[in-house]
């Protein structure tokens, strides 16, 4: 078992998709002089950029961040996958630093980093495609039926509303004919450094005004020409996601680009359900309201943690 090294610790910050995580995540980098591990498995696409809301090169510019652009659609990478890449990168960090910013609104990736994730055999790809071509013939309704009739641990206990997650557990069973949450671990791993978790939150209204800005901000930015150049790739696991799944939609002819914008408020606003069900969950998260104070609270809490 490792030793614990109190001197070194990760400041999770984590919440619903438009909550502010990326302002505040840089504004503790400042004060404590440290980088950030981005906790987001989309962000990470160098592909994807505006409707990923990647943080701005102003933002990148203020504090060193890693997996932002680091890989490509056309990879597959899990969240046991996140955890041996954050891992490593926080090992290397810790050399240099006291302290390490993690933040991102997949608590997945988070749970992997914070807990440990079993390894998943890789998924053979003939597999993955007959999962992909079902998906993209008969829609979700086709995957969650079959789900809910091979896995309906997972049906009720995960994730059933993101394409992604569905697929992603479809491929584990069919592959290992394991439910994959027979991999997420029961005990979690030691981790050698202290893990101290915040949750950032808003009243609903709040958060729902800032969803509906920041896809209206998307589209002004050029979020349409981005799905286009995008539109050979769109059967990729990486892009069966808010924000393009729709504008595919669009430029396939199935409805108005005003239904599509409408389309991806609505799904963004569920997703952001979802996490904060997720989150809500960990009760070792610290919840702060989101506002111009919040990186002083945590601050204080950190400092006394230390303390």
């Amino acid at each position: 078992m490792p030793v614990m090294n109190s001197d070194k610790t990760v400041i999770v910050i984590a919440g619903p998709t438009a909550v502010g995580k990326t302002e505040i995540a840089i504004q503790l980098a400042e004060k404590y002089n440290c980088p950030i591990i981005s906790g987001d498995s989309r962000q990470c696409y160098k592909e994807l950029n505006i409707g990923v809301a990647r943080p701005s090169l102003k933002e990148l510019e203020t504090a060193t961040h890693y997996f932002i652009a680091s890989h490509s659609i056309t990879e597959n990478f899990s969240a046991a996958d996140f955890e041996k890449y954050a891992i490593e990168i926080s090992e290397q960090l810790f050399k240099k630093h006291d302290k390490i910013i993690l933040t991102g609104g997949t608590g997945l990736y988070l749970k992997a980093f914070c807990e440990g994730f079993d390894e998943i055999p890789p998924i053979d790809a003939e597999i993955r495609e007959h999962i992909n071509f079902s998906f993209q013939q008969f829609g979700i309704e086709r995957l969650l039926q079959e789900l809910k009739n091979e896995d309906p641990e997972f049906y009720e206990k995960g994730e059933i509303q993101n394409p992604r997650r569905i697929m992603r557990a479809l491929e584990v069973l069919r592959q290992t004919g394991k439910s994959i949450l027979q991999f997420q671990r029961k005990e979690k791993k030691e981790r050698n450094f202290n893990i101290i978790k915040f949750g950032l939150e808003l009243p609903r209204e709040k958060l729902y005004e800032n969803i509906n800005s920041r896809v209206d901000k998307m589209i002004a930015e050029g979020l349409e020409e981005e799905v286009r150049s995008l539109m050979k790739y769109k059967n990729l696991n990486a892009l069966q996601t808010v924000g393009y799944r729709e504008l595919f939609g669009y430029l396939e002819g199935k409805y108005t680009l005003e239904k599509a914008i409408e389309l991806i408020k609505q799904n963004t606003r569920h997703y952001a359900k979802r996490q904060m069900t997720w989150f809500k969950k960990d009760i070792s998260f610290n919840w702060i309201k989101a506002d111009k104070n919040s990186a002083e609270k945590i601050i204080e809490m950190v400092n006394n943690h230390s303390g």
